[in-house]
């Protein structure tokens, strides 16, 4: 926090973390991923991908609305993924 200010600083894209929860066979997932995997290789974010299918809890939170995308674990945005509203997410 910029203690002059009271304003809280953005992390740098480098330091933060992407996470796609999709399923297998989803095609807004694969088209998701291809945003995700742009935009984290342009700033130098990192990224995961966790199944659906796999977790119960992550099942029962998110199945409506895969494939669902956190930035540091806050939900983004689901369905579809917006690369430049991601960039900016990311501070880039």
């Amino acid at each position: 926090m910029d203690a002059m200010f009271g304003r809280v600083k953005k992390k740098d894209a480098a330091s933060r973390t992407v996470t796609l929860i999709g399923k297998p066979g989803c095609h807004l997932c694969d088209d998701a991923r291809a945003v995700i995997e742009a935009v984290c290789a342009e700033t130098g974010a990192s990224w995961e991908e966790k199944d659906i299918t796999r977790d119960e809890e992550l099942h029962r939170a998110y199945w409506e609305q895969i494939p669902v995308v956190l930035v540091d674990g806050e939900q983004h945005t689901f369905w579809r993924v917006d690369a430049g509203r991601l960039r900016r997410e990311l501070g880039a």
